[in-house]
């Protein structure tokens, strides 16, 4: 499991994670990515990076049907296991997060 936090949800953000997959992974495997419709995932310069990067396959979800995504389940998961919590500090939540994903990967 590759992971990132970040405080926003831009392209910026979408094209460094992509970035950190391209180096964590081995050159020689494809790599196919399941996403929703949000505009993040389609933009210019995002389409742009992946026409340099093949090995890259995105697969987009239909509009409104997040129940679809298996990841949705994962997250729900994640937040029964968070919620309740008290944190002191957006870092705070952020660890306990890293740890919950490090004991599943």
């Amino acid at each position: 499991m590759i992971t990132t936090i970040s405080e926003q949800h831009r392209h910026q953000e979408w094209l460094a994670f992509l970035k950190k997959i391209e180096r964590e992974t081995p050159k020689d495997l494809d790599i196919h990515l399941i996403a929703d419709n949000y505009a993040t995932h389609k933009h210019s310069e995002v389409n742009a990076w992946l026409a340099r990067h093949p090995r890259f396959h995105m697969y987009f979800t239909p509009t409104s049907f997040s129940w679809l995504t298996l990841v949705e389940r994962f997250f729900r998961d994640l937040t029964d296991q968070i919620v309740g919590g008290s944190f002191v500090s957006v870092k705070e939540l952020a660890d306990r997060i890293f740890i919950y994903l490090a004991d599943r990967n």
